[in-house]
């Protein structure tokens, strides 16, 4: 199977609503913290509603502006969108959210985001925030330069969420860094 990674585009919102919602439900459930479908769906939700559309539309639109404060690539099978990593520019970089169906997954197609994701962001600290029993995750970031940054809280007040950082990677001599976005 051909994959493709993609600039997201203003109609792919379509369909990034409802996979950001089916992402939550498959890989965030979680008894022991009282994340049950019902939580994910009342705090994670409106990403597949009108409204929630509407918003990835803008974000994908902010995001496809040179300089961009706003990061979105989509994961390409055929015609089919098969994962998304996205982020923005804050006071720092923030990595957010991220996801690859599991017929996606182990083809290095996460990697190859990440990559992108580092030149977008040049040398800039980014920070995320993981489900700390999301440990498929955990390793994945780890394994790409961020390191656990802090005691564990609770995201909306219930899920277990544990805050990484990757510090800005110092540049080569003689190099020029590269030009972060403009933080608009």
């Amino acid at each position: 199977m051909a994959y493709v990674i993609t600039d997201a585009h203003p109609d792919d919102a379509t369909t990034l609503g409802p996979l950001h919602l089916r992402n939550w439900l498959e890989n965030y459930p979680n008894a022991a913290a009282g994340v049950d479908e019902s939580w994910i769906r009342e705090h994670r939700g409106s990403s597949a509603t009108a409204e929630g559309i509407t918003q990835w539309r803008e974000f994908i639109e902010v995001a496809n502006q040179h300089p961009a404060p706003h990061f979105c690539r989509v994961v390409r099978s055929e015609t089919e969108i098969v994962g998304y990593l996205c982020g923005h520019w804050e006071e720092s970089v923030t990595l957010g959210p991220m996801y690859l169906l599991n017929q996606a997954q182990g083809h290095g197609l996460g990697d190859r985001l990440m990559a992108e994701f580092f030149t977008w962001a040049g040398p800039a600290r980014i920070r995320l925030g993981v489900a700390d029993y999301n440990e498929r995750a955990i390793r994945f970031y780890l394994r790409h330069g961020f390191e656990i940054a802090g005691e564990p809280y609770l995201w909306r007040d219930r899920m277990p969420t544990l805050p990484m950082t990757r510090e800005a990677p110092s540049t080569a001599a003689g190099q020029p860094p590269i030009r972060q976005p403009d933080r608009a």
